[in-house]
């Protein structure tokens, strides 16, 4: 028997949670309560701090969370105590008086987020049949990028604090009815050691081709997102369509090709899902990874703004496609039921590792402009481009997917 739409959307409502979660706030709340409880000058280095230390949790923690979940055959308790964590520590966060606290509740963020979505990522493998991995698959991708659309509409339209409660709250929602689908009976336990449950995944050569194949698109995401607010400040300038000013200043600018990007996605997302049930999953991403690698180079060709609009909808498109097959195509090589959330966890840092990295180049940019104007963002625009290519064709030799 198919599933039906209501249950897919059961299943991926928590990641829409999650994804409306952490937009508002690494983007909105974080930034601006680091701000209020820090002397000016120390700001930036306060809130660089609060994200490497986060980065380091979101490449620990789900591997680790997942472990345990799987050692224990269970699934619901983490969802169900993550999910109430989570909602109380967003509460901390934007109540937090003191720098000292502020610390503790996005720590206790971090861990309520490794306890839930480590364990919740095994989903995927464990409830959905082959045959509809992709439609389940897509529909995560378009939960995941609504959840961005919409925290871009609250951070907005609400004062802070409301923002907290209503992440809190749909983070609430969005765990009851994923919990739903989960079965109550227990998983069969994994009786791995931890050093060995976590290093056997990386000898399977599919796994491994997964990981890399996903690490250098989301690489080629991240630089080319990162530094696109520079670019149009620095290299379009105008912000023009139509004979008409669109934005004054280049966040807004940037926030409009995001709200194109997010449209194009979840076009894209779920009918590329679904016909990646039919055809296979390498054939959709080559064609989103050679999408979004030729579209670098038209990016450097034609910097105006009118242009950058329609190549922001159709690179939203590729990446629709890509978000689409993305999670079918990790669940259809994982070889052992008993570690599905372990090699999930494992698996989830492949987005983590590329932002660290492209939060690096930083430093490049400015020398290779310095050198050349706008030599920095030719060369990180092709870089990305080439990463999309090279991630999308490593998928060729996988033999545990089509």
């Amino acid at each position: 028997m198919r599933h039906r739409p209501g249950w897919f959307l059961s299943l991926s409502a928590y990641w829409f949670a999650t994804s409306l979660k952490w937009f508002l706030v690494l983007l909105v709340i974080l930034p601006a309560k680091v701000a209020e409880v820090s002397p000016p000058e120390e700001k930036a280095t306060r809130l660089g701090f609060l994200f490497g230390l986060g980065a380091v949790m979101a490449i620990l923690g789900p591997p680790l969370m997942g472990y345990l979940s799987d050692r224990l055959g269970q699934r619901r308790p983490f969802l169900l105590f993550g999910s109430l964590l989570t909602a109380l520590a967003l509460l901390l966060l934007v109540h937090a008086p003191t720098y000292g606290l502020l610390l503790l509740a996005y720590l206790l963020l971090q861990v309520a987020d490794d306890l839930a979505t480590g364990p919740y990522s095994a989903l995927i493998p464990d409830l959905v049949p082959r045959k509809e991995r992709g439609t389940a698959s897509g529909y995560m991708g378009v939960l995941q990028v609504s959840g961005q659309v919409l925290g871009g509409v609250v951070g907005f339209l609400l004062p802070l604090a409301s923002q907290a409660y209503l992440a809190a709250l749909v983070n609430l929602v969005g765990a009851a009815l994923s919990l739903r689908v989960i079965p109550e009976r227990p998983l069969k336990a994994n009786p791995r050691p931890l050093a060995q449950a976590l290093a056997r995944p990386w000898g399977d050569r599919d796994f491994l081709l997964v990981y890399l194949t996903r690490f250098l698109v989301m690489l080629g995401f991240y630089l080319a997102q990162t530094y696109l607010q520079y670019y149009l400040a620095d290299v379009v300038g105008a912000f023009q369509a139509l004979g008409r000013s669109l934005a004054e200043e280049p966040f807004q600018a940037v926030a409009l090709l995001g709200l194109l990007i997010s449209l194009g996605a979840a076009l894209a997302s779920v009918p590329a899902g679904r016909a990646s049930d039919k055809v296979g999953r390498k054939p959709l991403i080559y064609l989103s990874g050679a999408g979004l690698g030729l579209l670098m180079p038209f990016i450097l060709l034609f910097p105006r703004y009118d242009l950058l609009l329609f190549l922001a909808l159709f690179f939203g498109l590729f990446y629709g496609v890509y978000l689409a097959v993305d999670w079918a195509l990790v669940s259809d090589v994982l070889r052992d039921p008993e570690a599905h959330a372990t090699d999930m966890g494992l698996w989830q840092t492949s987005i983590v590792v590329p932002q660290v990295l492209a939060g690096a180049f930083g430093r490049p940019l400015d020398l290779l402009n310095a050198q050349g104007e706008g030599l920095g963002y030719t060369v990180l625009f092709l870089l990305a481009g080439a990463f999309f290519l090279l991630g999308a064709f490593l998928v060729a030799p996988i033999r545990r997917a089509r």
